[in-house]
Formats: C-alpha cells, sequence, structure tokens
C-alpha cells in the first residue's frame, strides 16, 4: 500500500482481532476423570467382587479336603450297580423325598452322588446323598447347588459374591462391578498407553519405581499392576455381565440375534410340545423341575449304558429322569476341567432309543467360547491351575483399588482442614472437543448406558457429584475471595 501523499510505502494495518484459541488435549483428559470417578466411587463394589472372587476360586480344591469323607471312600471295584445305590439313598431319604439326579462315581475312591428335590430347598438346591459304590454305606448328607454342584461352603461364598447375601437386590452390586470393572481396565490401558509413548524409556512406565516415595512410587506400582491384570479383568468383566439381571439379558439377546447361543439337547418325545435343554448359568440361577413320578433305579445302569455307546466316554455325567411326562432321559458330560467334554445324549425311558445327541465337537464356535468363558471364570476349566490364575488375577485388581485409594488420599490437601481426599483432573475437557468429538462421546455413552444401564445411571450420578462438586467449590472460592481485604 502507498501513501498518495509522499509516495512511500506504508504497512498494511495489522488484523485488530485476536487469533482464535488453540484447542487443548481434551480425549486424554476426559478419560483420566472418568478413571477417576468410576474408581472413585465404583472402586468399593469391585474390591468386594474380587476379594470375594479369589475366595470363589479357591473353593473347588477346598472342597476336597473339606468334604473328603463325603467326596472319598477307600479306593475298591464297584460291588453295587447304579441302581443298587440309588436305592440305599432312597432308605436314607424316604419317601417324600423325589429322585432328580445321579452322577456315578468318576473314579476309585470316589463316592456316587444321588440327588433329590424335597420341601424346604431353595431354587437349584438338591439334597445329595454320598454312596459308597463298593460297600453302599452312606458317606453324606449334604445340600448341593446348581449344575457344578456345589457343596454348601462353595454355595455360601458364591452367594457371598454374587449378591451378598441379599438375594435379587444385592446381585446390582456384582452387576455394576462387573459392568465397571472392563471400562475402567479399557480406559486405564489407554492412559497408560499415553504415558508409555510419553516416557523416555519404556521401561519406565512398566516397572515400578522402588526409589520413588509418596504419590509417585504409588502411581507407578498402580501402573504397573494394571499392566499386568488388564487382560484378565476385561475378561472377568465379559464373562461376569452374562450373569446379570438387566445386563445380562441384553448379552442374552444378541447371542440369539447373532446365532450364537448354545445348541440344547431336544428332550422332547414325540407329540410333546414341552422342551428341555441345559441352561449355561445354572449354578447360578433357575432349576429344574422334580419328576412326577418315581423312577425305577434299574433305568439308571441302562440308561448310563446307551449313552457310552453313543457319545459319552467320560465317568464325570450326570442322569436326569424326566421332570415330568413326555420328556426323555438325559445323560450330560459335566467333566468341566477337560474342554471337550460336555456331549449329551436323550434317552426315551419306554423304547430305550436315542432321541436325540449333542456333541461339543460340532457346537459353533462362539458356543464353545461362551462355555469356555463360563467355566473359566468359575475357575472349572483346568482345575488347580485356572483357580490358582483366578486367585492371583482378583488379588491383583483388589490391589489395583487399594492403590487407586491410597494415591487418591495422598494427594488431598494437607493444609485444608476440610480436605478429605484428592482433587479430580481437571475438568472443562469436552469444552475443547471438536464438534465431532462431542457426538462420538454422546454416542457412546448412550449405548453402553443402554446396553448396560447400570453404566448408564451411575454415569448420570457421576455428572451430578461432578457438578455439586464444581458448584461447593466455587461457592468457597467465591467466599474466599469476598473475605480477602
Amino acid at each position: 500500500m502507498t501513501d498518495t501523499l509522499t509516495g512511500t510505502d506504508v504497512p498494511p494495518a495489522s488484523d485488530p482481532s485476536p487469533p482464535p484459541p488453540r484447542r487443548g488435549p481434551w480425549f486424554g483428559p476426559l478419560l483420566r476423570r472418568l478413571h477417576f470417578y468410576a474408581g472413585l466411587l465404583v472402586g468399593p463394589f469391585i474390591l468386594v467382587a474380587a476379594t470375594s472372587g479369589a475366595l470363589y476360586a479357591l473353593t473347588p480344591a477346598i472342597e476336597q479336603v473339606v468334604y473328603d469323607q463325603e467326596l472319598h471312600a477307600p479306593v475298591a471295584d464297584p460291588a453295587l450297580t447304579l441302581g443298587e445305590q440309588i436305592e440305599v439313598a432312597q432308605g436314607e431319604v424316604g419317601a417324600d423325598a423325589a429322585l432328580t439326579a445321579v452322577r456315578p462315581a468318576p473314579e476309585p475312591g470316589d463316592t456316587t452322588r444321588v440327588m433329590f428335590a424335597e420341601d424346604g430347598l431353595g431354587p437349584s438346591e438338591s439334597r445329595a446323598i454320598f454312596v459308597d459304590p463298593a460297600t453302599g454305606e452312606v458317606r453324606g448328607d449334604l445340600t448341593v447347588y446348581g449344575s457344578s454342584g456345589a457343596l454348601p461352603l462353595r454355595t455360601w461364598i458364591s452367594n457371598l459374591h454374587r449378591s451378598l447375601h441379599l438375594g435379587d437386590p444385592g446381585r446390582l452390586y456384582s452387576e455394576l462391578a462387573a459392568s465397571w470393572l472392563g471400562i475402567v481396565a479399557v480406559v486405564g490401558l489407554v492412559l497408560w498407553i499415553n504415558r508409555l509413548r510419553a516416557a523416555r524409556r519404556a521401561a519406565g512406565a512398566v516397572r515400578p519405581k522402588r526409589k520413588a516415595t509418596g504419590y509417585r512410587r504409588l502411581l507407578s506400582w498402580h501402573t504397573a499392576t494394571g499392566a499386568v491384570v488388564v487382560l484378565g479383568a476385561v475378561f472377568l468383566s465379559v464373562t461376569g455381565i452374562t450373569w446379570s439381571q438387566h445386563g445380562g439379558g441384553n448379552v442374552g439377546e444378541l447371542r440369539s440375534d447373532l446365532g450364537w447361543t448354545t445348541p440344547a439337547l431336544d428332550t422332547r418325545l414325540s407329540g410333546d410340545t414341552s422342551a428341555g435343554g441345559a441352561d449355561e448359568h445354572a449354578e447360578h440361577g433357575g432349576g429344574s423341575s422334580a419328576p412326577t413320578g418315581a423312577a425305577n433305579p434299574a433305568t439308571f445302569d441302562a440308561v448310563l449304558a446307551i449313552a457310552q455307546g453313543i457319545n459319552v466316554n467320560t465317568g464325570e455325567v450326570e442322569i436326569k429322569p424326566p421332570a415330568e411326562p413326555g420328556l426323555a432321559w438325559t445323560v450330560q458330560e459335566n467333566k468341566s476341567d477337560v474342554p471337550t467334554e460336555a456331549d449329551a445324549v436323550a434317552v426315551d425311558g419306554t423304547t430305550m432309543q436315542v432321541v436325540h445327541r449333542t456333541d461339543f465337537a460340532s457346537f459353533p464356535l462362539p458356543a464353545k467360547l461362551t462355555t469356555w468363558g463360563i467355566d473359566l471364570h468359575m475357575g472349572l476349566l483346568f482345575g488347580l491351575a485356572n483357580q490358582l490364575v483366578l486367585f492371583v488375577l482378583a488379588l491383583g485388581i483388589g490391589a489395583m483399588v487399594v492403590l487407586g485409594y491410597l494415591m487418591w488420599w495422598k494427594r488431598r490437601p494437607t493444609r485444608e482442614p476440610r480436605g478429605i481426599g484428592g482433587p479430580a483432573p481437571r475438568r472443562g475437557a469436552l469444552q475443547d472437543a471438536p464438534w465431532w468429538g462431542l457426538l462420538l462421546v454422546a454416542a457412546v455413552a448412550l449405548v453402553v448406558g443402554t446396553f448396560l444401564p447400570l453404566v448408564g445411571y451411575t454415569l448420570v450420578a457421576f455428572v451430578v457429584v461432578d457438578v455439586v462438586v464444581g458448584l461447593v467449590r466455587a461457592r468457597r472460592a467465591g467466599q474466599e475471595a469476598g473475605a480477602t481485604p
């Protein structure tokens, strides 16, 4: 631009408007705030679930010691038929109890378990008589629970882990813990990866800093422990949700829509419209009805022999008489520590013909993964090794929660008498997010909150708590500023 009077160049006038503000990072701060609030508010539920889960993981092995009298007998060749053992058990319980299932002694030195339904038992509970197959001695009389035949100690710990012995209302605690455990673990993994990328040495973000003190030492242990248990935590969360009241129903519908359901043994006889089948989660609820009439003890031997000629090739089986007229007898493999022993046969008790069979080898892969996942979660798939891994994993998850609370406490303002803990990560992360980021966060929250309702409710609670805390602190800051001369 040239001045018309002097002919000299004049620099153009600068733009008076300030440059647009640069947006800061928003995704990381948002995840840190979510991780903080979820860990702080849901942490107690996760800690209780992890502690009770650690106890539950070891109960199959503990049962072998606590109930040695009932489960084991002197090693000897069986001298009694299955029918004769059942008659011994029937003489023990009397005529009012209905025979529902029999589990023959799987190995020499084991007892036969004969189960009955009778008044006074809860859902999925049976009265079990333990019989020595060699001598006919009654070795025990206990209440057992579910498809795994949990004995009283494991049943008590299972109900503690599942519902805190509060019934259906108590199941909300375990669903809340299972739903948030996976989310907190995944968010923590993302934060750990970001920290790993920022670290000068990868080992600095993986190994605990033993020479550090205070908050940094706790953070290093929290991070290192999380890196070890994260995959296991996500697995326990996903499989645990399948047992939940609200989210579990959505999982079941999704599996059904995708064709991922486990093939069920069809126990219907000709002309009958009732349906049979097994429940993958039978140990944690539900149960079959008792037979309408007395089952002939001798038939158990015949049905077992037929099944062994079809596809039953393990000693750990359960034989069930028809629960009602028009249904078949069933023989189901239940050797859960071997990932392929889940075959079953349905036999017509009148004609002794096989009416249906299921072979685990022909299950679709999603159904196999579901079965394996449930057995892994319960510590049954690979026996003691599975149980020890679950025990250590549960302790690791519990340690993560404790370390998180110690970090929160360590960051509290020690000079502030009203400060009870450390502050949350900075607020306002979404203000720096682009429009598509806001839409993405809203969409993810809506989908997750709909599929896992307790997550949706607690997300709203987090927002309410966050707003209230912000208002209180703003009011406090205003009062202190007004009091300053």
